[in-house]
């Protein structure tokens, strides 16, 4: 699979959770790449949902710090 294939994939795993809600949390950098906490927290049931990416291409990288920095402007 080529690089590209792979950070179309990241990409729209990270669009899914967005889309259903869920806000980036935690990072995690090391050499593999980069692990991204996604939470989502039920109003209804007072219950905290927590997903867990690995994105490892530079491009997917460069794609949540993006996101981040919108989730961070439209809360601010």
């Amino acid at each position: 699979m080529s690089e590209y294939q792979l950070f179309l994939q990241e990409r729209d795993r990270m669009d899914s959770l967005i889309q259903k809600g869920y806000k980036i949390k935690k990072i995690t950098e090391n050499l593999s790449g980069a692990m991204v906490e996604f939470e989502k927290s039920e109003s209804q049931s007072k219950e905290t949902k927590r997903e867990t990416l690995q994105i490892v291409t530079p491009n997917a990288r460069k794609y949540f710090s993006v996101k981040l920095i919108q989730q961070r402007n439209e809360a601010g």
